[in-house]
């Protein structure tokens, strides 16, 4: 039993942010050097945007922890005109990298009909992503590497993010985020970090509140709480698709059950109404084990605050008291511009969390906030879904437009 329960936790959090299938780069031992733009063959603008024919430039940007990330710009729309709308940042989810906003056609993903629509489009990948896997002085196979969860994305890897790319294109940034991009977004925003920065964020399939998601695979993961005796166990890096423990986690349950993986996806994202059945192949990114840890917490406690290192010492140690900081939602300033999209059939993001949430943004502008809600859509479908540019993308480009 002990075994299926931890494969059911791998299998849960895979799916909770799928990144198209690709060519996995091998990762060496050196250490990267930071450059404004850099020329990669084999990253994301060689091979998923050049090859569509759009112009696309590699840069990166160091946070102050010492995470070396990689951005892809795409300044301009297939037609070769230049940007003539403001900067917006896209971040990925859990598991995923860049590509999340391109896997489908330019027709169908967000990445290139931004870029179409003249935006100057920024794609982020987060710490631990193989485009992300430099450090100035650590490398992927240090277990000082996987010392984060997403406090980390939200308090370092996003406002760096938001830094480089305000300063670069010197005007205020479009956010938009998937799934764990928007917990992001949302922790950052209640700090009062990168405001100042942005014009806007996009929230699909929020990730805030998320004790009340109906998929019984995913509770029972967090609630036997099985990343916790990976993490003590040495098991920091937590790579679904890489080999080893979590690899292995995967083939049992898919042998144990006598599933097809592909199949368990609706039973933990939801059934997704309009995937393109031409593009299952799936890969996944790695992330921190720690990372799962802290969304368990979260899972079982309902609560937004950050990791809770289970020992008052500890906490003491880091947050000056015995229990975690809350993230305070209803700390983000209520003229900020928010455009929120979930769906009826997602057990991620599901509607009754969403609405804790709506209810903590209860104060917000009336004009500020804008929801858009789809009763078939499931939590891929923001991102994968053939008709998502009528049923999301369009909205939210006329959200941005008018701030």
């Amino acid at each position: 039993m002990a075994n299926t329960v931890v494969s059911l936790f791998s299998i849960v959090l895979l799916c909770i942010t799928a990144a198209q299938g690709r060519k996995r780069l091998h990762l060496n031992n050196e250490r990267l050097t930071s450059y404004p733009v850099i020329n990669d063959i084999d990253g994301i603008c060689k091979t998923m945007v050049e090859t569509q024919g759009y112009t696309c430039e590699e840069h990166q940007v160091t946070t102050e922890d010492g995470y070396i990330l990689s951005l892809q710009r795409m300044p301009e729309g297939r037609s070769g005109e230049k940007a003539d709308k403001p900067p917006v940042l896209l971040q990925h989810g859990i598991f995923s990298d860049a590509s999340t906003w391109l896997v489908n056609s330019p027709d169908e993903s967000l990445g290139f009909i931004l870029a179409d629509n003249g935006y100057d489009v920024w794609l982020a990948n987060v710490r631990g992503t193989q485009y992300s896997s430099g450090h100035t002085s650590l490398i992927p196979n240090d277990t000082a590497y996987w010392d984060w969860s997403w406090d980390e994305l939200a308090s370092y890897d996003l406002p760096a993010f938001a830094q480089y790319v305000y300063n670069y294109t010197g005007q205020r940034i479009h956010y938009a985020g998937h799934s764990l991009g928007t917990l992001m977004a949302l922790a950052a925003l209640s700090q009062g970090q990168v405001v100042n920065m942005l014009r806007s964020t996009a929230l699909l399939c929020p990730i805030a509140h998320m004790n009340q998601i109906p998929s019984l695979l995913t509770k029972l993961a967090a609630d036997t709480f099985i990343a916790n005796d990976m993490y003590w166990l040495g098991i920091h890096e937590f790579n679904p698709n890489g080999g080893g423990a979590a690899s292995k986690f995967v083939e049992d349950i898919c042998n144990k059950l006598n599933l097809n993986c592909s199949n368990l996806m609706s039973l933990v994202t939801g059934p997704n109404c309009c995937l393109n059945s031409s593009r299952t192949d799936i890969s996944s990114e790695p992330t921190a084990t720690k990372n799962l840890i802290h969304l368990s917490q979260m899972i079982r406690t309902g609560k937004i605050v950050k990791y809770d290192y289970g020992d008052q010492g500890q906490n003491m140690q880091h947050y000056g008291q015995p229990v975690p900081p809350l993230y305070d939602m209803t700390a983000i300033p209520n003229e900020f511009p928010l455009f929120l999209s979930y769906g009826g059939q997602d057990f991620l993001s599901d509607v009754k969390d969403v609405q804790v949430l709506l209810n903590d943004l209860k104060d917000h502008n009336g004009n500020k906030l804008v929801v858009l809600f789809k009763e078939d859509y499931a939590h891929l479908d923001f991102v994968r879904a053939v008709n998502a540019k009528q049923m999301i993308y369009d909205p939210m480009i006329s959200f941005f437009n008018v701030n």
